[in-house]
């Protein structure tokens, strides 16, 4: 045998001993993924929760863990649904993607060319906002989740909203992340293709992809459906099962419900440049702009994780928060809903992606165990994630418990409040938060914020009070009232001053 005869035979050989060596290394990285996920879900406390890893254009990984509900025997397996949270943000932006490859819209078109009534606080913003800006948290707008979260206002009304709101810093020059703008690039899919943000996704996505079990909209979900529920953890170490969110439009910045098993077909369609089946539903230079650097991600606006993977920089794409992680580029996303959390995390030079589910609010093991995978399959140093993590979050859990005992310790005891409790009965308006009312039933005072805020009210010191919420996950607030003329005036919470509404005045301006 000459030595290129030799040559081409090694070469023949060499792939198939690689590929018994890749298959008995992938079946112990499995093996290995599903011992270490099972101890992490012990160990932070988690109810229930599904991860997917896949890799080279297949699944790799894909497994259940836990229970749907606390106290109750039904368990998590691939086909259970969760609320994906804020990762359905990458889908809001795929589809604006699909519009703009279908000649309807641009990136950089003005967001009134869609939606001509929206007005933003200043006038030049409300002109020059675009929709690359609804998608990158940096059209100078602070955190407005109140909007959906406090009243459950619907989509018009919030737009109605938009223009009383003051800007938390200047147009484009920094990033507060937020939900209301990705709300309203809802509304501009709806006016450039003439679906609803629902079924645009259900028709472009969903169907093609083969996310049969994944709807848009929590009231959407089919009655008989294999759901898991939320759960909170309050007072401690308490967890408990509590209600779904009902937010009518957060929709196309959190609405969709899905499992791991539609989730790894959303993945490997991701990962195969925006194909599915060898067809292009996203052409490759509007595929590319979704993964592009768009804004730089202070540390403030970042992940506690960047403690320990210390990357050289953050920034965000469209729907996607990314950073360097061990000399590769990695996009990813959290998702937060009451009592479910998400994580995708999508390294697309090595074709890999992690999916992970969890129905434990703000479980921080989707972190480590988006980690975890990525070191596992991808060959890095072994890192246990879940124990650094974990102390790490425990660490800022403590801090959090110090300054709210801190904050406590300022308490002046002995005070009294000005008046009768039932004279601080009455209802509070702001055209912006919305209406409050406070009543006197039973002799003790409550406050009622919306759907999801009522609860009974605790004096604090002289006119301020403690609202502490029915929902107890809900946690407490403090509210202190404007005496004026022996008669409460304002009633004040967050930083919001609401008016007391006298019969037949107008709600006050914020």
């Amino acid at each position: 045998m000459n030595k290129l005869q030799f040559v081409l035979a090694a070469a023949l050989v060499v792939p198939a001993a690689l590929g018994a060596q890749a298959k008995t290394s992938l079946d112990a990285r499995a093996k290995e993924l599903d011992g270490y996920v099972a101890k992490a879900v012990r160990d932070w406390d988690v109810a229930g929760l599904a991860i997917a890893v896949v890799k080279d254009g297949k699944v790799v990984f894909e497994k259940g863990y836990g229970v749907r509900e606390l106290g109750k025997p039904a368990t998590v397996d691939t086909s259970t649904l969760f609320a994906i949270a804020s990762t359905t943000k990458a889908m809001t932006s795929a589809s604006i993607g699909m519009l703009v490859d279908e000649g309807k819209l641009k990136w950089d078109d003005p967001v009134t060319k869609y939606l001509p009534t929206l007005q933003l606080y200043d006038p030049y913003v409300s002109r020059e906002l675009t929709i690359r800006d609804l998608l990158t948290h940096r059209a100078g707008l602070g955190n407005a989740d109140f909007l959906w979260d406090l009243d459950d206002f619907s989509m018009p009304e919030i737009i109605d909203r938009m223009k009383l709101i003051k800007p938390a810093y200047s147009f484009r020059s920094g990033f507060i992340y937020q939900n209301v703008m990705y709300m309203i690039a809802g509304q501009v899919i709806e006016a450039a293709s003439g679906m609803p943000w629902e079924k645009f996704v259900q028709t472009r996505i969903f169907q093609p992809l083969g996310m049969k079990s994944s709807v848009p909209l929590l009231s959407m979900m089919p009655s008989d459906a294999d759901v898991a529920s939320p759960h909170m953890r309050y007072g401690g170490d308490t967890v408990v099962a509590i209600e779904n969110s009902r937010a009518r439009a957060v929709g196309p910045a959190g609405g969709v419900w899905s499992n791991v098993a539609d989730m790894s077909k959303w993945m490997l369609f991701l990962l195969d440049s925006g194909r599915v089946n060898g067809k292009r539903l996203l052409g490759p230079a509007t595929y590319a702009e979704l993964f592009k650097p768009q804004v730089m991600v202070p540390p403030g606006e970042f992940y506690p994780t960047a403690e320990l993977t210390k990357p050289h920089w953050t920034t965000y794409g469209l729907g996607w928060f990314q950073e360097d992680y061990n000399g590769r580029m990695l996009n990813f996303h959290t998702g937060s809903l009451n009592g479910m959390v998400a994580i995708i995390g999508l390294v697309q030079d090595a074709r890999f992606g992690v999916y992970v589910l969890a129905n434990v609010d703000h479980a921080e093991v989707r972190h480590a165990l988006m980690y975890k995978a990525i070191d596992l399959y991808l060959g890095n140093r072994p890192r246990d994630w879940s124990a650094e993590l974990n102390g790490l979050y425990s660490k800022e859990r403590a801090e959090e418990e110090a300054n709210r005992l801190a904050a406590d310790s300022k308490r002046i005891n002995g005070t009294r409040p000005s008046l009768a409790l039932s004279n601080y009965a009455g209802s509070y308006e702001d055209r912006l938060l919305g209406r409050i009312d406070i009543t006197w039933v039973g002799g003790k005072l409550r406050a009622n914020a919306g759907p999801n805020y009522a609860g009974e009210l605790e004096h604090w010191q002289y006119d301020t009070f403690r609202i502490r919420y029915d929902k107890r996950w809900q946690g407490t607030d403090q509210v202190s009232f404007t005496i004026g003329d022996g008669v409460p005036t304002a009633l004040n919470i967050a930083g919001f001053s609401l008016a007391r509404v006298r019969e037949g005045a107008a709600p006050a301006n914020h």
